[in-house]
């Protein structure tokens, strides 16, 4: 019994395809198929694996159906969280997703799942990604200030979700936890962010996030041990396309 985690499926059976990377680069390419065989050779049914946000390009629940049974048809218990590009998700109707695939398939907002002792809590969440102003030498010397502004709006959202996730958790009776997040925790700009604070502040042992894709945009956050929390990246195409092992 492990748990797993990898993001950004971005899966397009039903729905057409308009991402360069996707339709380029050869990481991509059989992308569905690799990911199904790896989690075939690592995963059992007793294992629980989190896919951390951007399963589908589908614009809606019609569009998503092959998406969603293609991850219902992986090994373990699938556990969701909301990424961007997550469009057939409105997050008010969440339980109603519940309601339509359970217990094939767990969508994870405003509550908590449990794996052993631990309270797995996920968002979406958000960070400021620009634009950026550079000067010749590639240096950021500026960015849009209205944009920042807009950012902090959508990050104190995802924190208020965030928290009620781990208060749940903790009236529950759990003080081990994992936090999942689909963007970084923290922007290019920022070695702090409410999101490793309160991770900070709940005790969360590890971070996994997701979202940053290309070789360019590995290192825009965290990896590894920080402030005592261990941070993992799962974008699909930086594991290749192998689950990693959050816990056993």
């Amino acid at each position: 019994m492990s748990l797993f985690a990898l993001g950004d499926l971005h899966l397009h059976y039903q729905s057409v395809l308009k991402a360069r990377s996707q339709l380029h680069d050869r990481v991509w390419k059989n992308h569905e198929e690799i990911f199904r065989r790896n989690c075939e050779k690592i995963l059992t049914d007793a294992d629980t694996l989190v896919l951390d946000g951007d399963h589908s390009w589908g614009r809606d629940l019609s569009e998503c159906e092959q998406d969603l049974q293609y991850i219902r048809s992986l090994p373990g218990r699938k556990i969701l969280t909301r990424g961007n590009h997550d469009m057939f998700w409105d997050v008010k109707k969440t339980g109603r997703l519940n309601e339509l695939f359970r217990p094939g398939l767990i969508f994870l907002q405003d509550s908590y799942e449990a794996y052993r002792d631990y309270a797995l809590v996920g968002t979406k969440g958000y960070t400021f990604e620009g634009p950026f102003y550079l000067d010749r030498r590639g240096r950021i010397v500026g960015w849009d200030e209205e944009e920042e502004v807009h950012a902090k709006k959508l990050v104190d959202r995802e924190l208020a979700r965030l928290r009620k996730s781990f208060e749940l958790a903790k009236a529950d009776g759990y003080r081990k936890f994992i936090m999942f997040l689909h963007y970084p925790p923290t922007s290019i700009l920022e070695e702090r962010s409410g999101f490793t604070d309160m991770a900070e502040e709940y005790g969360a042992e590890q971070v996994v996030y997701a979202h940053s894709h290309g070789e360019h945009r590995f290192h825009d956050s965290i990896h590894g041990e920080y402030r005592g929390r261990v941070y993992h990246l799962v974008s699909g195409d930086y594991l290749k396309w192998k689950p990693l092992k959050i816990l056993d």
